[in-house]
């Protein structure tokens, strides 16, 4: 799909919303369309013309908020503290700050700790991306643009929706209300027989709709959960003891950050939030393994380019240490090169940072490796 810079739209544009999800249905497309109108932006991911994630960027947590807890009724360790932990993290920490997908991340951090697994993550994903897929349907008016890069490129997938599918289902549901709302207005001037008839359920109806379901089946929330993976054989009365009882502390995650440039420490300090990190920031590596070791953090970054002891150095001292060697560690570099990463890679680092570095690329980065 062609890409479109947004900025050749002085003015909203008449739009086509099922003509704009047709063009990303190809096999060999791979990106984001983002569409923008004056209140809100709809952004959809796509893979090989599937949709592996859909938001809105208007009330995007109080959507997801409201799906976990309709899935809590069924998986006992999304809890009530839940939704306080997601908010400290997601969404206080990074106020004001260009995250991309916040709301993608708090799935993938929801999966990581093992709150919810990854068929229930696709199940949350689906019905997310239906409600999403409603409201865009009803678009009169915006401007668009599509971008073959993507910030969930390097993210875990969870699911590959087929849009043609979700699209039927989201006019099945409209349809659904209509017929409801036609019934409900009926009941009040039917005579004692229409009432009769009125008084069945419009969801027992079957749809006359000429599309059909049964062979590609797109869940709606009720169909949804009773394909969940059963978590526990405990009575409901028991379930919600056991979810009142669940802890709801905060884990606060230790960031040791070993760099000879006070600047990079500042600013990975002011990009983590204080109610979910611990930064401990080391100017001087020949004095980095003492503190390592009396620091035991979750995860360290480490500058390569660094005098007396370099990264690479430093690196293979603390693997070949036996309480860190399945500690994460970040290296943090401006050099790009394939023999570079190979390098850090043959040491024992887990991942590379390339400088300089993005709030938004730290965050990813630390939440990709951290358990």
């Amino acid at each position: 799909m062609k890409v479109l810079p947004i900025n050749r739209y002085r003015f909203y544009q008449s739009l086509q919303p099922l003509f704009l999800l047709k063009k990303i249905t190809s096999k060999s497309t791979n990106g984001c369309l983002q569409v923008f109108t004056a209140s809100a932006s709809w952004l959809f991911y796509v893979q090989e013309g599937k949709l592996i994630y859909a938001c809105c960027t208007e009330k995007m947590f109080e959507i997801i908020y409201k799906h976990l807890q309709y899935l809590s009724q069924k998986i006992p360790t999304l809890h009530h503290g839940i939704k306080e932990r997601l908010q400290a993290i997601f969404e206080t920490g990074i106020e004001n700050q260009a995250i991309p997908n916040p709301d993608y991340l708090a799935i993938c951090w929801l999966v990581k700790h093992k709150y919810i697994t990854s068929p229930q993550a696709g199940i949350l994903i689906e019905q997310l991306a239906l409600e999403v897929l409603e409201s865009f349907l009803s678009l009169k008016e915006g401007s668009y643009e599509f971008t073959s890069y993507s910030f969930l490129d390097e993210m875990p997938k969870y699911c590959h929706l087929d849009i043609r599918l979700l699209v039927e289902c989201c006019q099945k549901r409209s349809q659904q209300r209509l017929e409801g709302r036609s019934s409900q207005s009926r009941l009040f001037s039917a005579n004692t027989k229409s009432a009769r008839v009125s008084a069945r359920s419009p969801h027992l109806e079957k749809n006359k709709s000429s599309v059909s379901f049964q062979q590609h089946p797109v869940a709606n929330p009720a169909q949804s959960q009773s394909a969940l993976p059963k978590q526990s054989t405990k009575t409901d009365k028991q379930n919600s003891q056991s979810i009142r009882q669940t802890p709801t502390e905060k884990k606060l995650y230790n960031v040791l950050c070993i760099d000879d440039s006070p600047i990079v420490v500042n600013a990975i300090t002011r990009f983590l939030d204080r109610q979910v990190f611990s930064v401990v920031g080391i100017n001087e590596p020949l004095k980095a393994l003492v503190q390592i070791i009396r620091v035991k953090p979750d995860i360290i970054l480490l500058d390569i380019e660094m005098p007396n002891l370099d990264g690479y150095e430093l690196c293979s001292l603390v693997r070949n240490h036996s309480l860190f060697q399945e500690t994460p560690i970040i290296m943090i570099t401006g050099r790009t090169s394939f023999i570079d990463k190979a390098r850090a890679k043959i040491v024992g680092a887990s991942g590379v940072l390339n400088k300089p570095f993005s709030q938004a690329d730290l965050i990813k980065i630390l939440f990709q490796y951290l358990d």
